[in-house]
Order: structure tokens, then sequence, then C-alpha cells
């Protein structure tokens, strides 16, 4: 056994190796170690393997499930090895000796899940795979639970973000390349192949080019064939559900880095998971479908004005009828996950239950269809949506014929296929029933020839059908003549059997043989129906989706008093009464719970004349909140969605970055104030004219000279060479006098004040410089000893002394050129010492120097370098 065992090991490399024995999986050596620690089981031994215990541990089959979602979510793949003979069939093959013969029939992995126990029903499984071609990164991304599948491509430089942006739960890359993210999977070169690639779609979509699809680079295709190169080694030989690849151009959404995302905390928040997130505070959908989707809204905002006026369209129609968003979000409420359960049946792991899953939402959605196809004045969106949710009237009456009401989860016991549906089952069935009827009446015949009114027909899995009395009465049934054969003795009863007993437990073995035979064939046929319908019941459950995800806004927006955003050409961002989405929902709920403070709305006016905002005031004052309150405007604009505002008018931004609070990275060897000035650098590097870009507190981490100085000319440099809309937050109040000298920045304040020596925090943002820092009051409602804070009082009074004797740390600046001034004077003079050095070599005549004179210019030159 353990040459089998170590044989499969090897061809599972990485992977835990699940080995099916009897009942149970078993794991040994370092796996059970693993295993073990990981689901925190027993951990034993058996026998003997070069002299040392073998380590062991195992899981039951029937609840496999659940110890593998265990498994996958500690970072583990699994390679499952099952029996592929029957023990008769070994013994045939090699005799009663023979080990059963076992195979890897399949690798489970974060991306390549379809099981419903194993995924959170609402958010999406990526599975993705990157590769470089000729100077381009080609990504292929595809949800296996659903199929969907996007190709793209981008340069080197952004593919950071493009793979923030996918959040994919597994990352698949080819081995040896330099750009290989330290999180991938590596995998052979030869898979990411771009030929080999479009060969693989084609022939999985049974065309004969991908032209009806879209236009793929050879970058993307390349990705593509990486990725169904996996899912085929995954799924040893059987590929999931794959719809036809959609090309997403590289302009299409709003771009944003993978610090950004952390930073706004869109999908999950700062500790993990989605509490407290910006999807958390926004989601109101009743399926798990259009959570999924309103995630890769959010995660991926539009670019273009027409698509989200579009999206805002529908939202608002909702919005404005509140009796039809309560009867289609009550609707939407009951229906089955329809992609999930086509992308199951389609992975050749569906059941009963996910094809009476597709019957019932199929219908559902015809409904929905029917009654929205009533209303007026319906939206463009929508009545582009409604196609997708009919056409599929043949599948669902051929399903309602042949399924039960409530089909089972297992379809090994049969009694899925109705009763009518195919009269010969029927036949078997009344067959199985009739001797059932005769079997409960022998049992009432036997107690009254034997008078043992105590005497059962009972039914094992081991014996099949016998008759059980107590131990007391057994010698009635023992004699002779008594027409019984015993069995079987028990501690307290005896077992017998009867010839007409046998006899009818031989109809109902044979008739349900056969019954199961004839299901499992109709289960077959039902399956194939499905597969051929996939693209179009596919298309349903994305429309269904993006229906609940309008329907959940409408609902949001209800809820919080949101506004409908007007998307504007104009580079601008005219925010009145904004809120933060998050934020004000903490404080809501605190309210109701009896604490909590009413959230305190501010506005937000940047255009092309007044587009850097330079935010002072104290901590806690609301400057950070303020930053990400008005980038989520923005992003939740983009995305389709109301914004929680009085009012909001969003010029369209092609990339959004905020610089929000950072940590280190030690992994990477980085400091708190290495990845700030990272990101920073990036954000310099990358941000253009119609980028949104907040910033809070550049320069702190380091001495007070350094942060300043760096803080005074990253502001000039966003003002200056980036040009975009910028919100700013700083401590270091001697940059208010870049406003003298930057036309389009203007000074702002969060407002405090003392109030009997105590500090109140408005939350108010306000013209004007901020006054002070209010940091030693701030310091004292934290708990600061009382002796500390008073010393640092007197500290800071000779600081503020000595400022106004020598002018304090911005003395001087004033007299600084602009940042484009002096990055035009030092080219000026570094052209002219070029011109000089230029002039004196032309005039030289080099075959007239002497080996002494020319060592010499040699010399005179190096002193001037």
């Amino acid at each position: 056994m353990m040459v089998q065992y170590l044989a499969l090991k090897a061809e599972a490399g990485d992977c835990l190796l699940f080995y099916r024995m009897g009942d149970f999986f078993e794991l040994f050596f370092d796996d059970a170690r693993i295993a073990a620690q990981v689901l925190d089981i027993a951990l034993t031994s058996r026998g003997e393997h070069l002299g040392e215990p073998i380590p062991m541990c195992g899981v039951p089959v029937h609840a496999a499930e659940s110890y593998l979602a265990r498994l996958i979510k500690g970072g583990c793949r699994v390679a499952i090895a099952e029996q592929v003979e029957t023990p008769q069939e070994a013994k045939v093959r090699g005799g009663s000796k023979a080990l059963v013969a076992r195979a890897i029939v399949r690798f489970v992995t974060a991306g390549t899940l379809t099981e419903e126990a194993l995924l959170e029903p609402r958010r999406a499984n990526v599975l993705a795979a990157v590769c470089e071609v000729r100077g381009m990164v080609g990504i292929a991304a595809c949800d296996i639970s659903t199929g969907r599948m996007e190709l793209e491509e981008c340069l080197p430089e952004r593919t950071g973000a493009a793979l923030a942006r996918l959040g994919a739960s597994e990352l698949v890359a080819p081995e040896g390349w330099e750009g290989t993210p330290p999180e991938a999977i590596a995998r052979p070169p030869r898979d990411f192949q771009s030929e080999s690639g479009a060969a693989r779609l084609c022939a999985i979509h049974g065309v004969a080019t991908l032209d009806g699809f879209g236009a793929f680079s050879r970058a993307m295709l390349a990705a593509a064939g990486g990725l169904v190169s996996y899912l085929d080694h995954a799924g040893r030989g059987k590929l999931p559900l794959l719809l036809p690849p959609v090309a997403r151009a590289v302009d299409a959404t709003l771009a944003m880095d993978e610090a950004t995302r952390t930073s706004l905390e869109i999908l999950e928040a700062s500790g993990g998971g989605r509490k407290g997130s910006l999807l958390e505070a926004v989601d109101r959908c009743v399926t798990g479908a259009g959570a999924r989707q309103l995630a890769e809204d959010l995660a991926a905002p539009l670019n273009d004005a027409a698509a989200i006026g579009a999206r805002l369209e529908l939202v608002q129609w909702l919005h404005e009828d509140s009796l039809l968003r309560g009867d289609l979000r009550a609707v939407l409420r009951a229906l089955p996950d329809l992609g999930r359960a086509l992308g199951r049946v389609v992975a050749g792991r569906g059941s009963p239950r996910d094809l009476g899953q597709l019957r019932d939402g199929l219908a559902e959605a015809r409904r929905v269809r029917d009654h929205l196809l009533r209303r007026p004045d319906r939206p463009a969106l929508l009545d582009a949506l409604l196609p997708a949710l009919g056409g599929h009237g043949a599948l669902v009456d051929l399903y309602g014929r042949a399924l039960v009401p409530s089909p089972p989860t297992e379809r090994a016991q049969g009694g899925f296929i109705a009763a009518g549906y195919d009269h010969a089952l029927d036949a078997l069935r009344e067959t199985a029933g009739n001797a059932r009827r005769a079997i409960a009446a022998l049992e009432a015949k036997y107690r009254d020839e034997t008078g043992v009114p105590a005497l059962k027909i009972r039914h094992n899995g081991v014996l099949g059908y016998f008759i059980e009395v107590p131990a007391r009465h057994a010698d009635r049934l023992m004699a002779p003549d008594s027409g019984f054969t015993h069995r079987q003795t028990m501690a307290g009863a005896v077992r017998f059997n009867a010839l007409a007993l046998h006899e009818e437990a031989s109809r109902i073995g044979e008739a349900g043989g056969h019954s199961l035979a004839a299901e499992e064939a109709h289960f077959e046929e039902l399956v194939a129906a499905a597969v051929r319908d996939r693209q179009a019941i596919a298309e349903t459950a994305a429309a269904l989706a993006r229906v609940d995800v309008a329907a959940g806004l409408a609902e949001r927006a209800a809820e919080g008093g949101w506004c409908r955003p007007e998307i504007l050409a104009e580079v601008r961002l005219e925010v009145t009464g904004g809120r933060h989405p998050v934020v004000e929902a903490a404080l809501a709920e605190a309210s109701r719970k009896g604490g909590g403070e009413r959230f305190v709305a501010n506005d937000c006016t940047l255009s092309p004349n007044d587009r850097l905002w330079l935010i002072g005031g104290p901590n806690m004052g609301g400057k950070s909140t303020f930053l990400r309150q008005n980038a989520l405007i923005v992003l939740l604009a983009q995305a389709g969605s109301f914004v929680p505002a009085d009012a909001a008018r969003v010029g369209l931004v092609d990339r959004l970055f905020s610089r929000v609070g950072a940590s280190d990275n030690l992994a990477r060897g980085r400091s708190t104030f290495m990845v700030e000035m990272v990101e920073t650098a990036a954000i310099l590097a990358q941000a253009g004219e119609r980028s949104f870009v907040i910033l809070d507190e550049v320069g702190r981490g380091t001495s007070t000279y350094d942060g300043l100085a760096l803080a005074w000319a990253v502001a000039e440099a966003v003002h200056g060479a980036n040009r975009c809309r910028c919100l700013f937050a700083t401590h270091y109040h001697e940059l208010s006098r870049l406003a003298d000298s930057c036309e389009a920045l203007t000074l702002h304040h969060v407002r405090a004040r003392e109030w009997k020596g105590d500090l109140v925090l408005l939350h108010e943002v306000a013209e004007g410089p901020a006054d002070r820092s209010y940091g030693l009051a701030v310091a004292r409602l934290a708990g600061v000893p009382a002796p500390v804070i008073a010393r640092a009082r007197a500290v800071l009074d000779r600081l503020e002394k000595g400022r106004a004797e020598t002018g304090g740390l911005a003395a001087g600046l004033g007299d600084l050129p602009l940042f484009a001034a002096a990055l035009s004077a030092g080219d000026s003079a570094e052209a002219e010492k070029a011109d000089d050095l230029r002039e004196r070599l032309q005039a030289l005549d080099v075959d007239a120097l002497s080996p002494r004179e020319a060592l010499d210019l040699l010399y005179a030159l190096k002193r001037e370098a």
C-alpha cells in the first residue's frame, strides 16, 4: 500500500494527499502533521517506514467537504485520490490479495472550488493567470463557479493594480519569469503560449476563430492558455464551466493601485473581513449573485459617462417606486443562485437539487420579466436586460415534468425523477412498492404463525432483509420444521431468514437496482440539456444579478438619503453635504444603541482654478475622514451608485490615489516611512490632470525638517506638474505659505475650539489656515498623565518663543522659486555647463597634445567635474 501511496504523493507534489481507504480519507507523513494542526484532529501512527512510525490522520468521506473548506482557508492545496475500481474488480485483475487501484481524480485549490459548502455566497472566487509577452503583461481571470472569463493586458508597471482589482483567490504564472508575483503558483512556461491558448479556447467553445468574441492580443491568449492548462491539470482532464472570454479594455475602468484599495477599505476593512468596509456599508443585495456583482462594480468603477448614466437611471427608476422595489426584492430574495448551480452542473459535480434550482430560478426569472414588461417608462438598461430573463420555456417545462418538487442533494438513492415522466420507471417503483407491502404482510403473518408479537422484519446494508425476535422467543423459530433459517445471534435478539422473505427481498433489490439505473440515465440527459443552454442560462443569471444590484443601491439610497450624482466631462468635483458612508453607518448604529453622535456633513469644491486643498487642523478633527469620504463619493458615483451627499457633481476621474495611513512591511524590509514614500512616488509618477489624489500627512515619520521639506516639494509637484484634483491634509502650518505662490491652491482647516480647558472637535471643514494643532489637548483627551502634559506645555512655550525670534522652520522658504521654475533653473545650469565643456573639447587638437598635456587636461576636467 505504501508503494502506491508514495507514487500518488509524488504525483500530488506540494498538495496534501487525501488517500481513500474505505469510508475515510487518510493522510500520512508530513501531510498528516500539517492536516492535524490545521484541522485540530488527532495525529496517530501506523506501521513503520524506514524504521520509523508513520504519522497518520484521517477524515470521514461523508464530512470531507467541511474539512476541505478549513484546509483551503488555511492556505493548503489538496489532491483527492479515489478508488477507481471495486474490490471484486481488483480480485479479478490480480487475485485475492490485489490492492484496489487508486488515482488522483481532482486537485482542490482555492481558485478551483465549485461546491456550495466551500464557497462564500456573497464573494466571487477568482482564479487568475498572468504572463508577459513582448513587453506587455497578459492577465486571464475566471470565476469557475459561474464560468465568467475575462482577458486583459497592461504595461508591466500596471500589473499590480490590475491584480489588486481582481483580488484572485489563486494566481498562476510561468516558472522562471522575473515578474512573477510572490504569491503565484509556478507552472511550466510551455503552458503560456498564445497559439495553444487560442486553440484551447476555440476547442472549448466549438468555434474556428475567436473573432466573434472580440479582439484578443497575444499576451491575453498566452495568459488564457496558462489558465485553461491549470484548470485541466486541477480537474484531471475535466474542465469546469467556461463561458466565452470577454476582453477588458485597459482604460474602461477607474484605475486604483493596491495601496489605494487597502487605504479606502473598499471590499475589506483594514482588520480583514467585510465588516467596516465600503462594501458592507453599501450592500443591500438580496442574492449572493447580486452581492458578488456589486463587489465587482466597486472594485472596477466605470470610466464611460454613458454607461455610468445607464446604471444611475435604473437605480433612480427603482428609487422612485418603493412599492415596485419592495415587490421585486421579495421575489429576488427567494431565487436560488443560478450561476453557481449551473457551474456545478457543467463541472460534473451537480446534484438533482442543482437541476431543481435551475428550474425554479429560470421560471421565476420569466415571471420577473413579464411583470417588469408591464411597467411604463422603463430605463434603457432594464430594456437591455429583460430579454435575457426569458427564453427558457422548453428547459423549464422539461425539468418541471422530470423532477420532483424538492429534489434531494444526493442522487445515489434515487427518488428525484417525478412520477409520470417515465412509465417504465413507474412500473419498477410499483414492483418495489408491492414487494414492500408484501413484506409488511409477511411480518403480520409470521407474528400470527409464531405467536411472537415482538417479531419484526428489519433491513441493513450487510444482511439485507431479516426477521428479528427477542432472544427469549428464539427457540420457537429454531425448530427444524419452523421454516426459518438462523442468520445471526445478538446480545438480546436473534435474526432469521425465510424463503418467502428472500423472494420478496430479491424482487425489491432487482427493481430498485433497475430504477436507480433509470434515474441515473435521466439525470445525465437533464444535465446535458443544461450544458447545451449554458450560455443563455449564464446570461439570465447575470441579468438577475444586475437587477438585484440596482434594486439594492436604490434601497440603500432611500435608507440613507443619498442623492444621484451628476457625471461631468469637466475636471471638477462639487460635493454638497458629503458624508463618509462607513463612518455615518457606524455612528447611526451606535446611536441606535443609545450612544454615538451625529455625522457632520461637509462640502468640497475642486475646479481647474482651485484644484488643491491644503487642509490643517487637530488630530481626531476629521481630516482623514473628509479625504476618504470624497474619494469614496467619486468611486461610488463612477460605479453607478447614488452617493452619501445632498448634491454631487463629479467630473470623470481616470485614476484614484489614496495615501492615507500606512503600516510597515517587514516582509519586504520597508519601514512605515518607506512605505509612505513608495506610495507617494507612485502618485507623483502616475497621476495626471484627470486623476483624483488624497494625501494625508506626507512627511511624517522622519525629522521635522526633512518632513516639511518633502511635504512642501510634494505639494508643489502635485500643483505644478501633476495638476490633478487633490486634497492634502497636513500638520505643517508652514505649508500655508504655498498659497502665495500656487494660484490653484487654497487653505482649509477642520474647526476645533477649547472650552474651559477641554478640546471640542467640531468636525467642520472651513476656509482659511489652521490657527494651531491642539496636539497637547488631544494628548490630554487620550489620557496622557497631567505632569507629562505640563512639561510638554513648557517645552512648547520655549519652542514657540524661539520660532518668533528666528522666523521658525519656514524662515526663508518664501524666497524659494516654484517647483517648475526650480526644475527649469537646474536644467539651464546643467545645459550651460554642458555647452562650456562641449566648446572646450571641440577646440582641442588631440593629435597635437603631448602625453603630459593630455594627462594635465584630464586632471583639470576631473577637478571641474
